[in-house]
């Protein structure tokens, strides 16, 4: 069976031979693993089912000499501290908002990396990502403090900065697909939660990010690819509303902040899940039987179908590599493989 066999397997709810994985490290994970005993060896073994390609240029990891990175759409991303993402410098103003000149969503090139992986991945489960799709594509060009101060005060404003990113999506994931029919889903980059809950709360959330959000996913949709979407923190509040916009999978899926075992259980044959292993917690501070653990309940778990496993997000610096290694092992290893 292919990556691309199984992940579909998966997202059906069917039992899987084995549960289909998409590791990720950070930079200074990555350095960390590959400085640690055998890591280098193990880190070469890993064979992801899922591959995903920036539709959207952020370039994660890039920064000049002064430790900046500016992005397509004229954002400068501090990554002196972060090196990964960093912290952007916002640049739309309510006076400004007209004047400003989006990017080209059909530039040449843009799909080029996308096409080059479908070619020479054929068995692999292939995703077009949108990193920063809306909320976070809105709050990095315009501040998140002056952001969320819009929602309650500048409405007119966001409702209009909201929609020119969603036609510029839109107009990148209608080209995308044109050009690269061959990709099996669109995944949406887009935080809307935090540890406590939802950051702008759940109804300011249906009122102004859903139905955009229903738009943008419906474009996929209708071009019968996968959603799959990437919303850190605690907002199983709004599955529901997920599943109903079109949502196939949801990834990071926290165990800090829910119950994954039960969440599993209650979208089962309704929305698919990626992510689980604990980031926060287990990996970082764990021992390598807390590790072997966790990750034993989730692949019993996952064969259910239903699920995609990894860490909850992208390996930071602080994990342990005995514990990275011992989730590495269980996870490629696993019997079926």
């Amino acid at each position: 069976m292919t990556s691309k066999e199984l992940v579909y397997q998966a997202l059906a709810f069917e039992p899987v031979p084995r549960v289909p994985y998409a590791l990720a490290f950070t930079i200074a994970a990555t350095e960390k693993f590959l400085a640690s005993p055998g890591g280098r060896e193990l880190f070469e073994r890993v064979d992801n089912d899922v591959m995903f390609v920036g539709a959207i240029r952020v370039e994660w990891g890039v920064r000049d000499e002064t430790g900046h990175y500016v992005d397509e759409f004229g954002v400068d991303f501090d990554r002196t501290i972060d090196a990964d993402i960093g912290n952007p410098s916002p640049i739309v103003t309510l006076e400004n908002l007209s004047a400003y000149r989006w990017p080209d969503p059909v530039a040449d090139g843009r799909f080029d990396k996308l096409a080059e992986n479908l070619r020479q991945f054929p068995d692999k489960f292939h995703l077009m990502a949108l990193d920063f799709s809306l909320y976070e594509r809105a709050w990095s060009l315009r501040g998140m403090e002056n952001l969320l101060g819009d929602f309650m005060e500048n409405r007119d404003f966001v409702c209009e900065l909201l929609d020119r990113i969603v036609e510029f999506n839109v107009a990148l994931i209608e080209a995308g697909l044109k050009q690269c029919p061959q990709v099996d889903g669109v995944y949406f980059g887009d935080d809307f939660g935090q540890q406590s809950g939802v950051v702008m709360g759940p109804p300011l959330w249906r009122e102004l990010l859903k139905p955009r959000l229903a738009r943008q996913y419906g474009v996929a949709k209708a071009a019968g690819k996968k959603v799959v979407i990437h919303s850190c923190g605690r907002v199983q509040e709004l599955f529901d509303d997920l599943v109903e916009i079109g949502v196939d999978c949801f990834n990071p899926f926290q165990p800090e902040v829910m119950n994954v075992h039960e969440y599993h259980d209650r979208y089962h044959g309704r929305m698919a899940f990626w992510g689980g292993v604990s980031t926060q917690r287990t990996l970082p501070y764990g021992s390598v039987q807390d590790v072997q653990r966790e990750v034993e309940g989730l692949l019993a778990m996952g064969r259910r179908g239903g699920y995609i496993i990894s860490p909850a997000h992208a390996m930071p610096g602080d994990v342990k590599s005995e514990n990275v290694a011992a989730m590495l092992k269980m996870i490629i290893d696993q019997p079926g493989a």
